[in-house]
């Protein structure tokens, strides 16, 4: 995430601020500026081009504060959302919806920083991207919210934004990291392999690097719950998820990417690193870049008492894979 400063004042501003906490300026998100720009008291922004943009609808809602083309109107990240929960769920479902949106929000930055396209279902109702956030206690949406990807559609389970909730499925599942973010990250890589891995020979050298993803996904689930990961899985995969099926281990590498990508972008954007050279090669920027700081920031957790920040060791087949999936991002880029 890049490091924002207030227009009005120059005083440093975080993603979330909806004001500046030293002018009091309003402030909204501009996606097609990539910047935090000043906006008057009524939520109205005007860019140098002379058009008119208005606060997100949903501002109070969510806290969403990105620009609409319309007054009243949603922005392009709320757009994005096909499920919500309904006006009478809980409050705590509400609060839930709001961090699903304030997490997708920061996805769609890191999308557009990497230079994909989102397609949305309304301008690209076979192929394009829509989500689904939905509760999964049955009061706001469905009694069963199972997270996944179907033909653009990304399903999320809200219950993923409590930190308790999290913490028990991390525990029961013997995950060593499990973010909302994470989540997200994790799908988007289904619906990106899905439109990026096309023609034979993409889908060949995929199917050398991950594995054949035509066995069957089902048989493959059940045995992964029942048997658990392969012996010496840490030698090809980053993380035990990634040893179910060539599916997961692509979207698994991809949020890792994500990671790595988000972090680092963070990392020079705030002074503790140079920004990574546009040119070099990604596993070199892993090995070189990352991995240290990766390495000091886990010691500086552990010095505050919490986790590791980043509890994965990246071998080399893992780098290949990481490698495929920043050439892809490359490419379509």
């Amino acid at each position: 995430m890049e490091a924002f400063t207030c227009r009005e004042c120059g005083n440093r501003l975080y993603f979330e601020n909806s004001a500046c906490v030293s002018c009091g300026t309003r402030l909204a998100y501009s996606r097609e500026e990539r910047e935090i720009v000043p906006v008057s008291p009524e939520g109205r922004y005007v860019d140098a081009d002379g058009y008119v943009w208005w606060v997100c609808a949903n501002t109070l809602d969510t806290g969403c504060t990105w620009l609409a083309r319309i007054e009243g109107g949603i922005c392009f990240s709320c757009q994005l959302t096909r499920t919500r929960p309904n006006d009478a769920a809980p409050e705590f479902v509400q609060q839930q919806y709001s961090l699903a949106e304030q997490a997708k929000r920061h996805l769609v930055v890191e999308l557009d920083t990497l230079g994909l396209e989102i397609r949305t279902k309304a301008e690209d109702p076979a192929e394009g991207l829509t989500f689904d956030l939905l509760a999964s206690d049955g009061i706001a949406s469905t009694p069963d919210v199972v997270i996944g990807h179907d033909g653009g559609v990304i399903t999320i389970d809200l219950a993923e934004s409590d930190d308790a909730y999290r913490e028990h499925v991390r525990a029961t599942l013997d995950e060593p990291y499990r973010t909302l973010l994470g989540h997200f990250r994790h799908e988007i890589g289904h619906y990106y392999e899905w439109q990026l891995v096309r023609g034979a020979e993409l889908m060949q050298r995929c199917t050398e690097v991950f594995g054949d993803e035509s066995v069957s996904y089902e048989e493959s689930l059940q045995r992964h719950y029942s048997q658990g990961p392969p012996a010496g899985w840490t030698e090809n995969y980053i993380s035990t998820y990634a040893t179910m099926h060539p599916f997961e281990d692509f979207a698994e590498t991809w949020a890792h990417y994500l990671h790595i990508r988000d972090t680092l972008g963070s990392a020079a954007a705030y002074g503790l690193t140079d920004p990574v050279p546009a040119d070099m090669p990604f596993r070199q920027v892993v090995t070189d870049i990352w991995v240290p700081l990766s390495a000091a920031l886990n010691v500086i957790n552990r010095s505050m008492g919490h986790d590791d920040l980043y509890p994965f060791v990246i071998p080399p087949a893992v780098l290949d894979k990481l490698d495929f999936v920043a050439s892809l991002v490359s490419d379509a880029g």
